[in-house]
Formats: C-alpha cells, sequence, structure tokens
C-alpha cells in the first residue's frame, strides 16, 4: 500500500479518457458495415477508398505542404525573433515585444481567422494558398519563440563573450555557439507548428479559398454530409502519422543528448589530461 499513488489512477483516467474515442474511431474504420452502430466484419474497404479518392489524397499533400513550408518558415524567423527578444538590454522592452508576441496565443482563433480575412481583403489578396500559409506562418511564429526562448535562457553565456575575445564575429558567434546550443528548442519549435498546422481549422476555415482547401477543413465538410467510414480510415491514418512524428523527434532528442553527454564526458577527459 505504500507504493500507491493516487496519480498513477490520475493519469491513467486522462489517458484513457483521450485515448479511448480514438481508438473507437479506429477499430471502425475496419467495419464491413457502412456505419459505427455495429460491427459486422473486417475489411480494408475505406481505407481502398482513401486511396482511390485522388481529390482527398490533393487536399492531405497540400496539407502535408502548408504545414512543411508554413513551420519551417515561422522557425526560422521565429528562432531569430527569439534571439531579439533574448539579447534586448531594456527589460521594459523585452516584456513589450513577449507580449506582443503571446497575443496571437490567447487570442481565440476564430477572432485571429476573422482579422486575417480582413486583412486580406482590405489588401486585395485572393484567398487560397497563399493566404492560407502567411496564417499558418503567422499564428505558428509564437509557438517557435515559446520553444527557443526557454533554450537561449539555458545557455551559457559566457562562451558566446569569450568567443568575441577571440575575434569571432556575430556570424561566427551565432553559427557556432548560440544555434548549437539552441537545437533542441529549434527543433521543438518545428515540430509544435508543424502539427499545430496540420490540424488549424478556424483559421484555415476564414482564409481558404478559390477551390484550395485542407485537411481539417474537409474532413468537416464531409462530415455535415453524414458519418462516412472512410473518414474513420483517413483519421486512423493521420494518427499514425503523427505517431511517427512523435516517435522522431524522440528519437531526435534522445540521439542530441547522447551526444552532448559524449562531448562533455571527451571535453571532461581531456580537461584531466592536462592537468
Amino acid at each position: 500500500m505504500k507504493n500507491f499513488k493516487w496519480s498513477t489512477i490520475y493519469l491513467t483516467f486522462v489517458f484513457l479518457l483521450l485515448y479511448i474515442p480514438i481508438f473507437y474511431l479506429i477499430f471502425y474504420s475496419f467495419n464491413a458495415g457502412g456505419n459505427m452502430n455495429e460491427f459486422t466484419g473486417f475489411t480494408w474497404e475505406h481505407y481502398a477508398e482513401v486511396f482511390a479518392d485522388t481529390r482527398l489524397i490533393t487536399i492531405v499533400l497540400n496539407t502535408l505542404l502548408v504545414a512543411f513550408l508554413s513551420a519551417l518558415i515561422a522557425t526560422l524567423i521565429g528562432t531569430f525573433g527569439a534571439m531579439g527578444i533574448y539579447y534586448t538590454k531594456r527589460r521594459q522592452a523585452r516584456n513589450a515585444l513577449l507580449s506582443f508576441n503571446n497575443i496571437l496565443m490567447v487570442s481565440p482563433d476564430v477572432i485571429i481567422g476573422a482579422s486575417f480575412l480582413i486583412f486580406f481583403t482590405f489588401l486585395g489578396l485572393g484567398l487560397g494558398f497563399g493566404s492560407v500559409l502567411l496564417s499558418h506562418i503567422a499564428f505558428s511564429i509564437p509557438i517557435v519563440v515559446l520553444m527557443v526562448l526557454p533554450k537561449l535562457q539555458e545557455m551559457n553565456d559566457s562562451m558566446s563573450m569569450a568567443a568575441r575575445d577571440l575575434g569571432a564575429n556575430t556570424f561566427q558567434v551565432i553559427s557556432k555557439i548560440v544555434l548549437p546550443s539552441i537545437t533542441p528548442g529549434i527543433l521543438a519549435g518545428f515540430f509544435m507548428a508543424f502539427t499545430y498546422s496540420l490540424d488549424d481549422f478556424a483559421v484555415t476555415f476564414f482564409v481558404t479559398g478559390n477551390g484550395f482547401t485542407t485537411l481539417s477543413v474537409e474532413i468537416y465538410s464531409r462530415a455535415r454530409q453524414g458519418v462516412s467510414l472512410e473518414i474513420n480510415a483517413l483519421s486512423a491514418l493521420m494518427f499514425v502519422f503523427s505517431l511517427i512524428l512523435v516517435a522522431g523527434y524522440y528519437f531526435i532528442q534522445q540521439h542530441s543528448q547522447t551526444k552532448k553527454q559524449k562531448n562533455r564526458h571527451k571535453r571532461h577527459l581531456e580537461a584531466v589530461e592536462i592537468k
């Protein structure tokens, strides 16, 4: 009884509450029947329908393209934005920049989507791939900043100062010291921005048009027409894809930590040999 912890029960309950609906959806994606009322037999038919639906495949590819490009561009902007905030000397200015950065994080998605729609309409920009991409970049930047800033705060600034004393210029300090130190935060920001873009609905719903759509909007449109087990199959495939992303990020993190430990151990041995 000493090892019994209520926290274990609580966490088990939370995970069951989160995953049971997902596994329920995946279970019925193999149902030979046309509904989710009764499981009548096992079939791969609904998965075959997904791959046979060229429109759906195109939408999936468009969604992945938008997610990748927006995450990549947002990571570049957000990383240097986080560095700009971190190296701002005045505390009030730094806090103001952080507040502006967090506006998109705390604002409702509906408000953000409507604001982007008004903005693009005012500029006379057509709604489609470009408007969706720009919107996803905009709301992904604050995520990257929040992922990178803690790594900047953990970084040893004395290394940068020593490099400058030895004659290194700004580009060398950033490329050789700062960026390698905050790489885990950059990767975390990229993966967070990528997944956030993949499942965004509210903002995309406002700024999509001209025949261009993303997976979340398409699923919403099809779900309104009635329950289709093709949606279950597609959702199951996207869930597996998300698991692969999480596993990939985990192994990248583990490799990064192992490399750091080896380098730390190597420096320790070199220091011992010098002594």
